[in-house]
């Protein structure tokens, strides 16, 4: 017992230590006078400092299988390819930066050469034409900023982050490499000295906080931040003969891009393709801390703000007619059965149908009890993960310019929650059980549960993105470490939580059970008719911004309006509880006493049309995406999204019933 009482006493004292930390965090930031969190360090140049570009992997809406950007025939660096420090989220992500041989002089506008390749054999050739056709995109990187490139569709201009490997023409058959690409730096001129910058390096907390007492001071010179870049892609047909007498990065005249397909370079056996580029910069009033704003901005934000508001509205309205029905219903039923004395009230349980006649069987244990406490313990897990993880990302804490920081984030978070999962899974045990006995094998269910689950879904697409040579791939390094993670900090603190749990104080049914089971009337349909379908009405908060996000992770558009989803996140909690309760009392109604798992099935049935709005955008949404590795890929992490939903939805719904169904039988009065 001391040895249990000095573990707890020490897990206290490093708690208090980490809500220190936090508080000095926080003080820190009051004391400055403005605080402005990009994701990355603001850099400031000078004229003619040079800067290299970075490549991410080659992405397609058409496969959605990452591969390296070397691993076509493009031009190196000269000092060889050197891969950028990636965190978790990038890796799990398919990220893979590496340096590129891609060079601009701050402010000096120039056109360069960069080299030519041997003769294209035919395996590269084979390469470069799938790339091509299936729509790949590579992803180029300046100064942390994706380039932007826009392109006319049906009239409207239209955005696109990268650029692609290649052109085919309608009705050809030959493909054309994109070989020349001309860049538009957009640079804002910076007076410094008024503002001290306070940063952790690229990726890390940038600070912007105004200095009143440097009057005195000397300005430092001016300097230039990249705010804006732009590429425009072009196909080439060049000599070789006179391109391979050049040198990397000597001036070649600029051209303008040919229109006919006679002057493209086509992708062919024994062609030697020449790389060329050209930089112009210019001035820009768009602000440092603003640059973002033309890649979060999204489109069609009219119809976007205009469904939400809708959506909001509906659920509200249902919501509120649903929750003032309920509450006259059961108070009325209350208000009637507590003004009767002992013999009118034992006349009228043999009188009277209902939930008061099932008083000696709600609280009967429900079968599959362990299944069901684990379940719920994970399911607190996972709605704590998302619930911070969004408001972060509502309050700006987690930019797009950290690449990875979101699901890294979520993957901290749920690490840690997983002590809310041990604890609550044990408790809800103890109260179904009676007993604390067998805690520590509830626990261990608690914390491998899910993760296992995961475990097994991305082993098995890990090992088709590995066929696949994707750099979407996992790789055994990171494997080990996601297991250390998992049984070294996640393990140990959902036991700390289950031992936490016995400690709680015991939550006492407020009737007793009866030895014999009382029979549950035959009903005109099966009750799960009415559970799934109590699942469409969460699903009418989630479908919007469910849509926006599936093409921010298939489509490769960005997702930033954490604020909505915050509103939809508590406007989801809502419905999950009142449909679950309305759906508990509606059973118990009928004297249908086992209510556990339809209590967490009602609001839990969400998942099944999560799952299928997913099969549904994969048809008419992503009609493009082609091959099996592809769909498995898609239809893989789809079950993984929706069991995690329903997870978190189930729990909603299992936490409220129970106490509704306490509050509702501890208000009777029984002999």
């Amino acid at each position: 017992m001391q040895m249990e009482l000095a573990s707890v006493r020490k897990g206290w004292l490093m708690y208090c230590n980490w809500v220190w930390v936090w508080v000095w965090v926080w003080v820190c930031v009051e004391r400055t006078n403005g605080f402005y969190l990009p994701g990355t360090y603001m850099h400031t140049y000078s004229n003619g400092d040079e800067i290299y570009g970075k490549v991410n992997s080659m992405t397609s809406i058409e496969t959605e299988l990452p591969f390296s950007y070397y691993s076509l025939p493009y031009c190196k660096p000269r000092g060889g390819i050197k891969k950028s420090a990636e965190n978790i989220g990038e890796l799990l992500m398919g990220d893979q930066i590496d340096n590129s041989p891609y060079r601009f002089r701050i402010n000096i506008n120039e056109s360069l050469y960069l080299c030519t390749t041997p003769p294209l054999n035919e395996k590269e050739v084979k390469l470069l034409k799938q790339r091509t056709r299936d729509l790949y995109q590579v992803n180029m990187i300046l100064d942390n900023l994706p380039a932007m490139r826009f392109a006319m569709q049906n009239g409207v201009q239209i955005q696109w982050t990268g650029f692609p490997v290649g052109y085919t023409p309608p009705d050809a058959t030959a493909d054309y490499i994109i070989n020349h690409l001309r860049f538009t730096v957009l640079v804002h001129e910076y007076q410094g000295g008024d503002l001290e910058i306070i940063g952790t390096g690229e990726g890390g907390l940038g600070v912007i906080a105004a200095d009143p007492d440097n009057n005195d001071k000397p300005s430092s010179p001016p300097g230039y931040q990249i705010v804006g870049f732009q590429v425009a892609p072009c196909s080439i047909k060049r000599d070789p003969q006179l391109m391979t007498k050049l040198h990397m990065y000597d001036n070649i005249s600029t051209i303008t891009c040919p229109t006919g397909l006679s002057k493209y370079q086509i992708i062919s056996e024994n062609e030697r393709i020449s790389f060329t580029y050209e930089v112009e910069f210019v001035k820009s009033d768009i602000r440092w801390p603003s640059r973002w704003d033309a890649y979060l901005k999204m489109d069609g934000d009219r119809v976007h703000w205009f469904s939400i508001f809708n959506s909001l509205m509906v659920i509200f309205f249902l919501a509120g007619i649903v929750f003032v029905i309920f509450l006259r219903t059961v108070r009325r039923d209350l208000t009637r059965y507590e003004e009767l004395d002992k013999e009118a009230q034992a006349q009228m349980n043999e009188e009277l149908s209902g939930w008061k006649l099932v008083v000696g069987d709600v609280f009967r244990e429900p079968e599959h009890a362990t299944l069901l406490c684990v379940m719920v313990g994970d399911g607190v897990q996972i709605l704590g993960m998302a619930a911070v993880t969004i408001v972060f990302a509502a309050f700006g804490f987690m930019s797009p310019a950290s690449r990875g920081m979101l699901l890294t984030g979520m993957i901290i978070l749920y690490l840690f929650l997983g002590i809310g999962a041990g604890y609550v899974s044990v408790r809800v045990w103890r109260t179904i059980k009676g007993t604390t006995q067998g805690w520590w094998r509830i626990s261990w269910f608690a914390a491998c549960f899910f993760p296992g689950i995961a475990f097994v879904i991305l082993t098995a697409i890990n090992f088709l993105l590995w066929g696949s040579k994707s750099t979407g791939a996992i790789p055994i390094s990171l494997y080990f470490k996601l297991l250390f993670l998992w049984f070294c900090i996640s393990v140990p603190l959902t036991l700390v939580g289950g031992f936490l749990g016995t400690r709680a104080k015991e939550i006492e049914y407020p009737v007793r059970t009866n030895q014999i089971a009382r029979e549950i009337p035959g009903g005109k349909y099966p009750s799960w008719i009415l559970v799934v379908g109590a699942g469409s009405l969460p699903f009418g908060t989630l479908f919007i911004e469910l849509f926006f996000i599936m093409s921010s992770i298939w489509l490769g558009r960005f997702y930033y309006v954490f604020g909505f989803l915050l509103i939809v996140m508590l406007l989801l909690v809502m419905v999950c509880a009142e449909v679950s309760v309305v759906l508990t009392y509606m059973h118990l109604c009928v004297e249908d006493w086992k209510w556990w798992w339809k209590a967490f099935f009602a609001s839990g049935s969400v998942c099944l049309y999560v799952f299928m709005y997913s099969i549904n955008y994969l048809v008419f949404d992503l009609q493009s995406l082609s091959g099996p590795v592809s769909a498995m890929l898609y239809i893989g992490y789809s079950l993984l999204m929706a069991l995690a939903i329903m997870l978190a939805t189930g729990t909603i719904g299992f936490l409220v019933s129970f106490y509704f169904v306490h509050y509702l039988f501890s208000s009777v009065k029984i002999d």
